[in-house]
């Protein structure tokens, strides 16, 4: 399996978010990535290339191109006004029954276009933003040319990405816009599974009205976990993409037993809905030491997960998401990969 990274995640280091009604470090931290490339060294995965240099169209494919263009001038505008602040973040939302427009200042700006406080900008936030996205999308040319799989190392991270706003660490929708990309080299159908312990609300938000992606997500009941307003079980699509989104929400303390089970239904429902090739947004803050999650996988679970996704026996791209364990991020990343190709 080949592997796509590219060193320039190390430009955005996001300073601080805001959670739990603190200001914190950031649990998304370059230091990440090192835990998975060492294990991946470490277990012989080491056909890793960099990516090719793609451009925006992929991204235009989901985002707003205003979003889009926020994005690349936001550090600027905010170094020129707050020119002794490390970090720019949004603090202030445009929210129901405020004026709803994006406004001038870099403040309204950020407000508009975020939707939590978990989305920090710096001065190499943007080039980092791009180099995720050309690894996101060299890995699915890959695919696409005749690969059986390949792994995207993204970072930063995307599926909480909606078609114009940031939040949850993400920016670019990595895995929405190789969705996309399959879609426009002539697949019919794509099927998306979101294995990240938190809800996809950005790819859900972007495919919510096409039947095109087909949608699956495991993750923290909405009424326990963040995103919270997105991610309940109802949600099945609109439109064209009724019956094309499901979501699996699950209760704190779930284990392997209670995942397990949601898993081999979303993997039923892919395999009927008959899709050619699937994208995987590979999170492991499933795992029970994860400092911000809530479920207790095990790391030999993730072996299994990995067994259970190659039943499907389609091409597949998986796609770096979260988890922020960093001692086992590696292992259990890497545990995915194996299980897959041993099962394949």
């Amino acid at each position: 399996m080949r592997v796509i990274y590219s060193d320039d995640h190390r430009l955005h280091d996001g300073g601080k978010e805001l959670i739990g009604g603190e200001l914190v470090p950031q649990f998304e931290k370059p230091a990440r990535m090192d835990m998975v490339l060492g294990q991946l060294d470490a277990r012989g995965f080491t056909d890793r290339v960099g990516p090719d240099a793609i451009g925006l169209e992929p991204a235009l494919r989901v985002h707003d191109k205003d979003y889009l263009d926020f994005l690349a001038s936001a550090w600027d505008d905010w170094s020129a006004e707050q020119p002794d602040q490390s970090f720019a973040l949004a603090f202030t939302f445009g929210m129901r029954r405020l004026r709803q427009e994006p406004g001038k200042s870099i403040h309204q700006r950020l407000g508009w276009y975020a939707f939590d406080a978990a989305a920090p900008l710096v001065a190499g936030s943007w080039q980092a933003i791009q180099s995720s996205l050309d690894c996101a999308i060299t890995g699915q040319r890959l695919v696409a040319s005749g690969a059986s799989s390949a792994f995207a190392l993204c970072r930063p991270p995307g599926h909480h990405a909606m078609r114009d706003m940031a939040g949850g660490y993400c920016y670019i929708n990595n895995a929405a816009a190789a969705a996309q990309a399959f879609l426009d080299g002539g697949a019919t159908k794509v099927a998306l599974l979101d294995v990240d312990y938190h809800h996809g609300n950005g790819t859900q938000d972007i495919f919510y009205e096409t039947d095109k992606v087909f949608f699956v997500s495991l993750h923290g009941h909405p009424d326990q976990e963040y995103p919270y307003f997105a991610g309940q079980a109802e949600e099945t699509g609109r439109g064209a993409g009724e019956g094309a989104n499901h979501n699996y929400p699950l209760v704190w303390g779930s284990d392997w037993q209670a995942y397990g089970a949601a898993l081999d239904d979303g993997i039923a429902k892919i395999t009927k809905a008959g899709a050619e090739v699937l994208v995987v947004s590979l999170g492991v803050d499933t795992f029970e030491a994860d400092p911000i999650s809530h479920f207790k996988l095990k790391s030999p679970d993730y072996l299994v997960m990995g067994e259970r996704i190659a039943s499907l026996g389609l091409p597949t791209l998986f796609i770096m998401e979260g988890g922020y364990a960093v001692e086992e991020i590696g292992i259990n990343t890497v545990n995915t990969l194996e299980g897959f190709l041993q099962k394949g």
